[in-house]
């Protein structure tokens, strides 16, 4: 059986920076074949050489029968590659069955769209995939994971012989992976070829044959799924063992830093939280997604105030109506969307670290460029930020290396309360690894912290506490020893148990 895509030798510069040393790389009919890699490792670089993106410097790609040196966009489509991003390439203003109609076929000159075979089609790709979705819908009326399953009806109707996956789990809800994990296994079953990228290693097991890891823009080797360990595939894209993901706790909690009494927000579904966070600890907020964390998240940071209940920060009675006011109270909230609300990808390091603390930082007129740069050059040397220098932009960065500088953003204000919303989303092992370490040395320091997290061992291996919400509310707050079953039971509302 031959492969359906080889990659031999593949080599890419950009200026300086060499982005692949040397990949190779095959996908036969019928494989699930994932591709691992730290941020930066050269995964994005591999796959726009494949899509066309990018045209090699050196090696060769075979697809099918043809043998390249490099591909455009439109003939890697015509050669039966489909990719589907994390972020879907979609027409927000047109309706979803316009979307996979464009997809599947170029109109021609002065010709009629048939808007009814278009719909048919549409409806039959929506059903292969599990998605209940109207094809009358339009694209920027639908969710984030919506999207994306439009997408991958998009690849299924095209008749794509190879399937890229980018993190296509990042944004889905359980219910919408198990989907898309039924997706993949009819696509394997059909003969199609699938490179799978993501950074949760649960899923590689759950889905793929076989495995290749980049590292450092080389390929380290390809090896069966069912040969390898969690701590083996670490060891091979860090190049190093990774003792623990998460650090033990040193140290106990202190006093109770923030105390809510029957919070809530009606436009919010939040309503009658009770909760307690202590200086030098974290409690992790657990629960299905729609349960109410973000919510709780954005009251606290007075994005969407309160309109019950009450807040005490240090004893003291508090009220937050605006952002503003809660960084003046010493809150701070590192957002779950990085590239919206975290780090400004066109600014440089040192603008984004400083940009909370201007007031502070420049009390007269005119900004001082020498003490802005002072305390950026502090936090890229205390979180180990990876950057040529201040003055990189952000867009520059790797995942895990842009969540240190959001981290920065607001550790700069010097707060009481830091409050992390999935902190390690997207981001690689090793970088997961360093960003709990930060997080437990802020404890220790005796910062109080409140992490939500969806990925539920994070949950477990992080917190001293954990709250687990549910229809707007905590149903249960946990000791850091509880098992899976415990939170999941408390999630599900099958149990409720409250532990001091």
């Amino acid at each position: 059986m031959k492969p359906l895509l080889q990659l031999s030798d593949v080599r890419k510069s950009f200026g300086a920076v060499r982005a692949l040393k040397g990949v190779s790389f095959e996908l036969m009919p019928g494989e699930v074949h994932a591709l691992l890699g730290e941020n930066g490792a050269g995964k994005s670089t591999l796959i726009k050489v494949i899509t066309g993106a990018h045209s090699p410097d050196e090696g060769t790609l075979t697809i099918g029968k043809e043998q390249l040196r490099s591909l455009t966009p439109a003939h890697a489509r015509a050669l039966g590659i489909a990719c589907i991003y994390q972020q879907p390439a979609l027409f927000p203003d047109l309706t979803v069955a316009e979307n996979i109609g464009l997809r599947l076929k170029k109109p021609a000159p002065f010709s009629f769209v048939k808007r009814a075979e278009q719909r048919a089609k549409a409806v039959e790709l929506l059903k292969r995939v599990g998605a209940d979705i109207s094809p009358d819908a339009e694209v920027h009326e639908l969710s984030m994971p919506e999207q994306q399953l439009v997408e991958i009806a998009c690849a299924l109707g095209s008749g794509a012989k190879v399937v890229i996956m980018d993190e296509p789990t990042a944004s889905l809800t359980q219910k919408e992976q198990h989907l898309l994990f039924g997706v993949v296994k009819d696509l394997r079953a059909s003969g199609v070829g699938v490179v799978y990228i993501s950074h949760r290693l649960e899923e590689i097991f759950a889905l793929a044959d076989r495995v290749t890891v980049l590292r450092d823009g080389e390929s380290v080797g390809t090896y069966p799924v069912k040969d390898l360990t969690d701590s083996a595939m670490i060891k091979l894209m860090v190049g190093r063992e990774v003792a623990t993901l998460y650090p033990p706790t040193e140290g106990g909690a202190g006093d109770v830093v923030l105390s809510l009494k029957n919070l809530g927000c009606t436009g919010s579904g939040v309503q009658s939280v009770n909760l307690d966070v202590r200086s030098g600890e974290i409690v992790g907020m657990a629960g299905l997604v729609g349960a109410g964390r973000t919510e709780l998240a954005r009251i606290l940071f007075g994005i969407t105030p309160a309109d019950s209940g009450e807040i005490f920060l240090k004893g003291e009675k508090i009220s937050i109506s605006s952002s503003r006011e809660a960084i003046s109270h010493g809150i701070a909230y590192v957002p779950e969307d990085r590239r919206r609300h975290g780090v400004i990808l066109e600014m440089p390091i040192a603008h984004n670290i400083t940009m909370a603390v201007h007031p502070v930082l420049f009390p007269g007129t005119w900004l001082r460029k020498k003490r802005e740069t002072e305390v950026a050059k502090d936090f890229i040397r205390d979180l180990g930020i990876k950057a040529y220098g201040p003055e990189a932009p952000g867009g520059s960065l790797s995942g895990g290396n842009q969540q240190k500088v959001s981290v920065s953003r607001w550790l700069a204000t010097k707060p009481k309360l830091l409050i992390l919303d999935e902190p390690t989303q997207g981001v690689d092992v090793g970088a997961k690894s360093e960003i709990h370490k930060i997080i437990r040395s802020l404890a220790k320091e005796g910062l109080a912290v409140l992490m939500i997290s969806s990925d539920l061992p994070e949950v477990l291996g992080m917190s001293d506490r954990i709250a687990v919400m549910r229809g707007g509310t905590v149903t249960a707050v946990l000791p850091g020893g509880a098992d899976a079953h415990e939170v999941m039971s408390a999630a599900l509302g099958q149990s409720g148990k409250e532990v001091a």
